[in-house]
């Protein structure tokens, strides 16, 4: 069909005197407004590029400083201490131009060098002023006045209306931490894990580091420091992510869920209809660099540039190590159904697909009977196994050719799309929705998600969405940001028909989805299902739960005083203990982008203060030391934007996302803060363990979580009843 579209489009006849070539009206208006809105999109691109780089001052005020300079001029006042004078005195062909029009090249040329002066000292004053970060050590819920008066300054000197990528110059870079302050937190992190015994034993490894090695990596680090934006970030991403030779499906890859309680339509292709051109909208303001840069506290700048690589991105294998590529505007993106890939074009007459024109192609995908070509229905399942098979067969069978075309497409898509063939969602009448829904996420049916594409965005019968993300390119709180983004769009400003169809007239001129077209050998085929076969033995060793925690949420937890992210991580302690009757070691991601280039740091959240209050509460007797990260925690952020007030619409909130374990006999817990009266948890571990339970941990999660809370109860009663009794006593006194 596509086919036959081309062919209208484009004829020509042979002749005796050569080929007649013709292009038809609609084809001439497409190619010149394709060609108006590629020059326009560089030129905003151009101009906010500008306006980010000369920030937190502005293109007009240069004009600004040069008439001021000029007025000086006229007014027989120097400014510039005599530097205009020297100027002008030195300018090249000055014996070519009138004194008046030396004085007044002058006055531009200092104007100028003094607003890129100025520009350079304001960034680096706001860097010194970002550099503190005493606020984030205050005692919750209060704030000093030197913070107080830290905040009125960062705002002073940020300026106004901020670009996506305003703030990136003025960022602090990582600072390298002393060896000593190294050691002294390692050893401070393993002590509640370690007996006298063991923790003298890894004092004097500590010792023998210090005396033998550090110096010299110390040295080499700070060198990169200097030398890099980042000393760290490039290294995480190749030796945490890209090196990594093991399955990315489950072990790397993780996933966001859809709104819990809401579903904005049950037609299939209607919502990904609306979902896809959001993103759409999403990706032009993200490559304009439109978007408003997150900050902490409202004030504090975030680092953007993990946003740069979103779309138009694929992790390709390779035989020691990936690779991250990167491409731009890329015009089409790839469905998968049914076992069959199809390309879909995203752009006609140089503007976006409607929703309405996308819910017209993705139904003729949902339409189509046709059959997966040989080896075609489980090809993705290499992305899902092991990297060097997947990266031999990528160079063996898949480098020329019919299979490297198609496979260009799918590399070079904007993103990947899976219309699956099963309903998912989260449904309160049955016990394990969220649990069949979590899994469907994070794995599917291991060859229907192609896990290498920066995300894949997933589109189920009964309308619910979902994504997998790729890690390597970006962490959780980035693919949140766009996710927030397109659910509010979807939901409050592109909306739907009464039927559930996407608003807007349906166009069927367009040229049809067009089918990926394969040639796989049968020794690639067997590549294939060994792939496949791996990915499957770790899908089914998955052991999840999903648990909303409904009793309370962090309004709450900070009536108690306290951080919910720290009740959180006491009550996951709590359980654990319950659970197995050892500590572990617990790692809980924690960002750096208030750094420039800044990803993830580790925090080890098993400190000797929360191992005394287990203890307290269950009074147990010692540990052993545990060295695999048995339990990894992180929690991922919600109303980034703030663009939907879920206090007035409390429905409309999303389930959060999570991730495999990363020990094969430890637990793997995401936890969402939604709003102030929900915390989801999404548990993994693996069936294979036979210490493990993920619905048991839950049901550890509950009871510690509700434990706390009354502990905490009971001391305000007693703090409340003892203020009552002074309050009391001093009125005695004064009677």
């Amino acid at each position: 069909m596509a086919e036959a579209h081309q062919a209208v489009g484009f004829q020509f006849t042979v002749r005796p005197d050569g080929v007649d070539f013709k292009l038809s009206q609609e084809v001439i208006k497409n190619i010149y407004l394709s060609g108006v809105t590629a020059w326009k999109k560089k030129a905003i691109q151009f101009k906010n590029g500008v306006l980010a780089g000369v920030y937190p001052a502005s293109p007009s005020s240069w004009l600004i400083v040069v008439i001021a300079m000029m007025s000086s001029l006229y007014l027989h006042i120097d400014l510039s201490l005599g530097m205009m004078d020297a100027i002008k005195e030195n300018l090249p062909y000055r014996d070519c131009m009138s004194v008046q029009t030396r004085a007044v090249l002058s006055a531009i040329l200092f104007a100028t060098g003094l607003w890129l002066f100025l520009i350079y000292l304001l960034r680096y004053t706001l860097k010194a002023l970002l550099s503190y970060h005493g606020w984030i050590f205050e005692s919750h819920g209060k704030m000093s006045t030197s913070t107080k008066v830290w905040l009125c300054l960062v705002k002073m000197f940020s300026g106004r209306r901020p670009l996506l990528y305003s703030f990136q110059a003025s960022l602090p870079r990582l600072p390298v931490p002393s060896v000593d302050d190294t050691i002294h937190r390692y050893l401070e992190s393993v002590r509640p894990l370690l007996d006298n015994e063991q923790y003298n034993k890894m004092e004097l490894l500590a010792s023998d580091f210090k005396e033998n090695k550090a110096a010299q990596l110390q040295r080499c680090l700070i060198l990169k420091s200097w030398w890099a934006t980042n000393y760290v970030s490039d290294w995480w991403e190749e030796y945490i992510y890209l090196r990594g030779r093991s399955p990315i499906m489950v072990n790397s890859n993780f996933y966001i869920m859809d709104l819990l309680y809401v579903t904005p339509t049950h037609r299939q292709a209607a919502r990904a209809g609306n979902v896809v051109h959001a993103m759409l909208q999403y990706r032009r303001k993200l490559e304009r660099g439109e978007l408003a840069p997150l900050r902490a506290l409202g004030t504090v700048p975030m680092c953007s540039t993990q946003m740069e690589r979103m779309f138009n991105t694929t992790r390709i294998p390779g035989i020691e190590t990936d690779f991250v590529q990167h491409l731009t505007d890329r015009k089409h993106l790839v469905v998968f159904h049914k076992g069959r890939f199809f390309q879909v074009w995203l752009y006609t007459g140089g503007r976006h697909l409607l929703p309405s024109e996308l819910e017209t192609q993705f139904q003729r995908i949902l339409n189509d009977t046709s059959e997966p070509q040989p080896g075609e229905l489980k090809l993705a399942a290499l992305t899902a196994g092991y990297r060097v098979p997947w990266a031999q067969a990528r160079i063996k069978y898949f480098s020329q050719g019919i299979n490297k075309v198609s496979l260009d497409a799918i590399e070079s898509a904007a993103f990947f799309l899976t219309l699956d063939d099963e309903p998912q969602g989260y449904d309160p009448a049955k016990t394990n929705s969220l649990d069949s829904y979590a899994k469907s996420l994070l794995h599917g049916k291991c060859y229907d998600r192609w896990f290498d594409k920066s995300f894949t965005l997933i589109s189920y019968p009964n309308g619910k969405m979902g994504v997998n993300v790729e890690h390597s390119w970006a962490d959780a709180p980035i693919v949140g940001h766009m996710w927030e983004y397109i659910l509010a769009t979807d939901c409050f400003h592109l909306g739907y028909t009464e039927e559930g169809h996407c608003k807007g007239d349906v166009n069927k001129n367009l040229p049809h989805p067009t089918r990926l077209q394969w040639q796989i050998p049968n020794e690639c085929q067997n590549v294939i299902e060994t792939s496949y076969l791996s990915a499957k033995q770790i899908a089914d060793d998955v052991d999840f739960h999903g648990y909303l925690f409904a009793e309370f949420g962090k309004g709450l937890i900070k009536k108690c005083r306290t951080s919910p992210d720290a009740f959180i991580q006491l009550a996951l302690q709590l359980a654990q203990f319950r659970d197995q009757r050892v500590f572990c070691l617990t790692y809980e991601s924690s960002m750096t982008r208030m750094f420039r280039d800044g990803r993830t740091e580790t925090v080890r959240s098993c400190t000797s203060e929360a191992v005394a209050f287990v203890r307290a509460m269950e009074d147990a007797g010692a540990t052993v030391l545990s060295e695999p990260w048995k339990l990894s925690t992180s929690q991922t952020p919600q109303q980034q934007l703030n663009l939907v007030d879920i206090n007035k619409f409390p429905k409309y909130v999303c389930g959060g996302g999570g991730f495999g374990p990363v020990a094969d006999d430890g637990y793997g817990v995401s936890y969402i803060i939604v709003g102030e009266n929900l915390i989801t948890f999404h548990i993994s571990s693996k069936f294979s363990s036979p210490d493990t339970d993920s619905y048991r941990f839950g049901q550890h999660i509950q009871k510690a979580m509700l434990d706390i809370q009354a502990l905490f109860k009971s001391e305000n009663d007693k703090t409340a009843q003892n203020a009552k009794y002074v309050h009391l006593e001093n009125g005695k006194k004064h009677i």
